[in-house]
């Protein structure tokens, strides 16, 4: 299973009047493609400051003193806002703890969640053009090297002809889709219309009626309709017969009459059966009509007409286009393990340079740019799965030495800052001075870590260079190249798929279906405060949803809910993740709420993650002693026993402890707990716990009665006893 988004050595602070607060210091973990990880811990441990932090909305006073973000060849941390926006809320979503700090309370339901569409569309229809232009041209850089000047000719006339076959197959495409779009807005509108006529509503019906005729214009495309074609024409007949016939019915009658309801549902019939059928592949149909200007594919079935298109393309273009794809993505491939062998020296130089540390910041900023061109180089831009590692090196290695020379200045200038009030404040009270105020704490960061951190970027980047290299011998171009023609294929698709208005309230609709909103099309058109506390929740994840996202973040979406709600959102979400294949990062404070939706947990208290494993893992097998404290307090129908409160408070993160955080709550406690943090000790494979209950010397500890009971009686329910 592959990493979809990875933290890495995060380090947060926040800067107070009364001193910085270490929110987040030094955690990492992977988020699995498909796999929910649950964030569990009490108020102020750091869940949500790490989850702010992954979409880039923490507070102004914060300080992000290292680590990394990466999630699609990217730094989270480091892109510029405007990068930023283009994946927070459309790749990744974030659904927040009271719903209504997420939605506008003067604006309709309806537009809240359609503007995401709408907005998101344009900017992914750029981007989609630009990745298919971008990718084309490198192809055909790598073909022509690879075929070399004889055969150079004929890959600019393959690569013309699939430019433009392409910009055939998007002309019709565009048609298709405004044809299916008018179709689906329309039966939208016949199922508003039908609703509100059934509820008796004040409807202009012989208005209504026309306007529903005059759009079946629109509807007309020779790939959607021209099999109904005709039906469609006595359909708009229908239509303005029964307009021009309608009469106005007295007061109290219905508004509808039986033959409307049935010419309307028969129309909505005919329109959902072909916007249900099967769809062209306009990459095939582009071709044919590019090499046959003016036929007509029309009347044969889009079945028959799809097949026969695609063993055209294949005959007479895609065959020898592979072939030569399939070189061309041998010899890029080829390069950049030549580049990498070249770069593994270049690597062990600098990693030499920053160890050595005898450099100052022009010299190392010269360095860190000399090596990351000599890595950027060395990509395989042609591999469409991003290697985070290389193209987050340059922002990892510049941002790094930048942090260490500004951190040589301004350590010196904190420590003479907080010596100089500090000086002050003594001699106040030394004169017997009443002193109302505090010398607020100094920031200063560890010279030895920062510098440290450059030799290591170079060490893990020629780390993975070697793995590269290793594995090269393995790759099946044929299947790359069959990805990367798949790959275009989208990315055209992609460029000329417009959501109009009217497509964006039936998808909003559907959306509000499928979080279980009663009554969509009536709700669509309603304010916030007309709807409960577990409606707004749904319509907050129907928002979230609407552009599609890869990685979910739920921030304690419950805990404002009541008991039954909440498990009705839970379910939501579990069923989403699954239809939908998302990746969640789901925060709680409560361990019982993800007990049977985690597929991965991560303990954290105090800004640290202080044990991490599977769900069975930490429901099973549980190491660290407050990992134990919150399943004592956690309820369930079958103990017995009082529940454990866990004594004491979270420490003051403006002070953080030196030992282990937990070591002044924490009964198990040992001498060496309040002198020095403890490591991560592996349990197994997937499980780890930073303790130092799991040194081999530590004295033996089992874990209180009311999690052992537990245990068995989970252990003896999975077996199939009592």
């Amino acid at each position: 299973m592959s990493s979809i988004l990875q933290v890495k050595d995060l380090k947060v602070s926040f800067r107070t009047s009364g001193g910085t607060v270490k929110a987040v210091r030094d955690i990492s973990f992977d988020l699995e493609r498909g796999k929910t990880l649950a964030i569990v811990g009490e108020s102020g441990s750091g869940k949500s400051v790490t989850s702010k932090a992954i979409l880039g909305i923490l507070a102004g006073n914060s300080i992000v003193e290292s680590g990394e973000i990466i999630y699609d060849g990217k730094d989270l941390l480091k892109i510029s806002e405007e990068e930023m926006c283009k994946i927070r809320g459309n790749r990744i979503s974030m659904i927040f703890q009271d719903p209504l700090s997420s939605l506008n309370p003067i604006v309709r339901i309806g537009k809240q969640i359609t503007e995401a569409m709408l907005l998101k569309n344009k900017g992914n229809r750029r981007a989609a053009k630009r990745d298919f232009t971008n990718t084309l041209a490198v192809l055909a850089q790598n073909m022509k090297a690879a075929v070399g000047e004889a055969g150079s000719a004929r890959v600019d006339e393959l690569v013309k002809t699939f430019d433009a076959f392409t910009m055939e197959a998007l002309k019709q495409e565009t048609a298709y889709n405004a044809a299916y779009a008018a179709a689906e807005g329309l039966v939208s509108d016949i199922e508003d219309f039908l609703f509100l006529g059934g509820k008796n509503q004040k409807l202009d019906v012989r208005a209504r009626l026309k306007e529903f005729s005059g759009k079946l214009k629109t509807v007309k495309n020779p790939y959607l309709s021209k099999s109904a074609d005709a039906e469609l024409e006595r359909a708009q007949g229908t239509l303005n017969a029964l307009a021009s016939a309608y009469k106005t019915p007295a007061e109290g009658a219905p508004v509808l009459n039986t033959e409307i309801e049935g010419a309307l549902n028969n129309l909505k019939a005919l329109l959902t059966r072909l916007t249900a059928g099967t769809r062209p592949d306009f990459f095939g149909i582009g071709f044919y009509l590019y090499k046959n200007p003016g036929a007509d594919l029309t009347a044969k079935p889009v079945d028959e007409v799809n097949r026969e298109t695609l063993s055209y393309l294949a005959d007479n273009f895609m065959n020898e286009f592979m072939t030569l794809a399939e070189k061309g993505l041998a010899y890029s491939a080829a390069e950049a393990v030549a580049k990498k062998q070249a770069a593994l020296n270049a690597l062990s130089d600098a990693e030499a340079f920053f160890s050595r540390g005898d450099y100052d910041k022009k010299s190392a900023l010269v360095k860190a740019k000399e090596i990351s061109a000599v890595v950027e180089g060395a990509i395989d831009r042609l591999e469409l799965n991003k290697d985070p590692l290389a193209y987050t090196f340059r922002t990892s290695l510049v941002s790094g030495v930048e942090k260490y020379f500004t951190a040589v200045v301004k350590n010196p200038r904190e420590e003479a800052r907080f010596a100089k009030q500090t000086a002050k404040r003594d001699a106040l009270i030394a004169k017997g001075k009443n002193v109302d105020w505090k010398v607020v704490p100094k920031t200063v960061y560890d010279l030895d870590e920062l510098k440290a951190a450059l030799p290591a970027v170079c060490a893990r980047m020629k780390a993975r260079f070697e793995e590269n290299i290793a594995a090269s011998g393995s790759v099946e171009f044929r299947a790359r190249a069959e990805g990367l023609i798949a790959f275009f294929k989208a990315k055209a698709s992609e460029a000329v798929y417009r959501v109009t208005k009217q497509m964006a309230k039936e998808k909003a609709i559907r959306l509000m279906e499928e979080v279980g909103i009663p009554e969509p099309r009536i709700r669509y058109t309603q304010y916030p405060f007309e709807f409960s506390g577990g409606m707004r929740q749904r319509i907050v994840i129907a928002i979230a949803l609407a552009a599609d996202p890869d990685i979910l973040i739920c921030d304690e979406p419950t805990t404002a809910l009541d008991v039954t709600i909440q498990a009705q959102i839970l379910e939501l979400i579990n069923r989403l993740k699954d239809e939908r294949h998302l990746s969640v990062i789901f925060i709680t404070h409560d361990l019982g709420v993800v007990a049977n939706m985690a597929d991965d947990i991560a303990v954290m208290y105090a800004g640290k993650i202080v044990e991490y494993g599977t769900a069975d893992d930490i429901f099973y097998d549980p190491r660290h002693p407050y990992t134990w404290a919150l399943l004592s307090s956690m309820p369930d129908l079958d103990t017995k026993e009082k529940l454990d409160a866990i004594p004491g408070t979270p420490p003051n993160m403006i002070y953080p402890p030196v030992g282990d955080a937990f070591a002044d709550r924490n009964k198990y406690a040992m001498k060496i707990d309040f002198e020095m943090q403890p490591p991560e000790f592996a349990v197994s494979d997937t499980h780890w716990a930073a303790t130092w209950l799991l040194h081999p010397d530590a004295p033996k500890v089992t874990p209180p009665a009311i999690i052992t009971d537990r245990i068995e009686r989970m252990k003896r329910r999975a077996e199939g006893g009592n």
